[in-house]
């Protein structure tokens, strides 16, 4: 199993490792999706519902940078 995809220089994770490196649950990752405007949004290279999510891993590590900052601040 792939864990990382790499389109036009772009790194892709998919849902399920992000999930594993967060350490969160689906429903924990779709509840901090839910809770935090700023995460990242999936991309989904398919139109069913069923489609693998992925996520940019630019994206993820600039949202965990900032979430160390406001961490650092406190």
């Amino acid at each position: 199993m792939h864990h990382k995809v790499t389109l036009d220089g772009m790194t892709l994770i998919p849902q399920p490792k992000l999930c594993e490196m967060l350490g969160k649950t689906r429903s924990g990752l779709q509840k901090l999706q839910k809770n935090d405007p700023d995460f990242p949004c999936p991309v989904k290279p398919g139109r069913s519902r069923q489609a693998r999510c992925y996520y940019v891993a630019a994206e993820v590590n600039a949202w965990l940078e900032v979430q160390i900052a406001k961490r650092d601040k406190a």
